[in-house]
């Protein structure tokens, strides 16, 4: 099984930066292993993918050194699947207790840690060429297992969530969490949204677990890094319609003169 290096770069106090994806398609998975991305969240929680779409995104992204990750749906089974594809990492949305955070461990984890069902015909296993206790030990380790905060529920509950066993990051989900606190306008920028986010990161610093977040620029990005967030990944969507846009307007600033 593939070493996660996303996690390796965690634990050792590294930065990964990322990417995530909504949209169909192995070619800009290519784009961005060659770009040289760390990792990629392919978005299963707002994104179209079938378990066969999860798979190829995957395999593209193993095929150019990506870490793939999956933001899974709130289907019960959707990790087991997103791992059985050969996801090397979840992050789980709206993880708002500490009982949620430990339903999360027990459904990525072989047992005796979690209740995950284990199966040696899938693509992680190597169709049948990975077998017994050194694959589902090499399992349990590689795979990052990430909680989204994004309601005040969660805020609050926060220490309890990351002080759960086999929770390996926190992530902040700015726009959940401006809408959920009641922000609908300035949604994540509102002061005390920012006020809120800087408390979380301050108490995952203190608790020495990474934080990842989203960032909506490539000065978003160091601007995160450099506060002390681990692991920041901008959103595709974001990225191409900026620069659609920035054609457009340099195509009508053109016409103009």
């Amino acid at each position: 099984m593939m070493n996660n290096v996303v996690k390796k770069k965690l634990k050792n106090g590294e930065k990964a930066v990322g990417a995530f994806i909504g949209i169909y398609s192995p070619e800009i998975v290519e784009m961005l292993g060659y770009s040289g991305f760390d990792f990629l969240v392919i978005d299963d929680e707002h994104g179209a993918f079938s378990p066969r779409d999860l798979e190829n995104m995957i395999r593209a992204a193993e095929r150019v050194d990506l870490v793939p990750i999956v933001r899974v749906s709130y289907d019960p089974s959707c990790i087991q699947k997103a791992l059985d594809r050969g996801a090397k990492g979840i992050q789980v949305p709206m993880v708002n207790t500490r009982e949620d955070a430990e339903l999360v461990v027990k459904r990525a984890k072989f047992p005796p840690i979690g209740q995950r069902g284990a199966a040696f015909i899938t693509r992680p296993s190597r169709y049948g060429k990975d077998q017994g206790k050194a694959y589902l030990d090499a399992a349990d380790d590689n795979i990052l297992v990430i909680v989204h905060i994004e309601t005040p529920e969660a805020v609050a509950n926060f220490d309890e969530i990351i002080s759960v066993p086999g929770i390996d990051m926190a992530f902040i989900g700015p726009t959940d969490l401006s809408i959920s606190m009641g922000y609908k306008e300035e949604g994540a920028q509102h002061p005390e949204v920012q006020k809120v986010i800087a408390q979380l990161r301050e108490r995952a610093l203190q608790k020495n677990i990474p934080l990842g977040t989203i960032a909506a620029s490539p000065y978003g990005v160091r601007q995160e890094l450099q506060k002390g967030t681990s692991f920041v990944a901008v959103v595709l969507t974001s990225v191409f319609m900026t620069a659609f846009s920035e054609v457009v307007d340099a195509g009508q600033g053109a016409h103009q003169a």
